[in-house]
């Protein structure tokens, strides 16, 4: 292939750097995602029918103090204070992996001075291990819970 202006070693010189710079790039996602496999053990599930890494992963620590209480009631098996708990979540919104119809549960994450179950829900997925997602604004948005932090 002719061009103009150009020789052989710079056409030579540009490919091996494009293809050293796609070699680093490859290099550092692999290493970025061992290195967020290692440090997040819990993260790293998907839902059997879906993938979550877009998801913003946040520490149940940094939730609202109910979130936490919530998590425990769903490790327990309940007693749930709502009779909507632990009842099948259908995501019509789309915004979690689409999983099959019963894939999902959801429970209300309690809201202090609110006399309904107000908007906030951790709805869990039926992962090995058990995958929890917190919406704070009734399945606007939602974020992938680690509950070891």
């Amino acid at each position: 292939m002719w061009l103009p202006f150009t020789t052989m070693s710079e056409i030579t010189s540009r490919t091996v750097k494009v293809l050293l710079s796609l070699l680093l790039v490859l290099a550092g996602m692999s290493a970025t995602s061992a290195a967020a496999s290692a440090a997040e053990p819990v993260l790293a599930a998907q839902a059997a029918c879906g993938d979550t890494s877009g998801f913003r992963k946040v520490a149940l620590s940094g939730l609202p103090a109910q979130a936490t209480d919530t998590v425990r009631l769903i490790q327990r098996g309940g007693p749930y204070p709502y009779s909507q708990d632990n009842q099948t979540f259908y995501n019509r919104e789309g915004i979690l992996p689409a999983c099959s119809t019963g894939y999902y549960k959801e429970y209300t994450v309690k809201t202090p001075g609110v006399s309904t179950r107000g908007a906030r829900r951790i709805v869990t997925g039926n992962a090995s291990p058990k995958l929890y997602f917190y919406t704070p604004d009734h399945y606007a948005s939602f974020v992938l819970v680690d509950i070891t932090r």
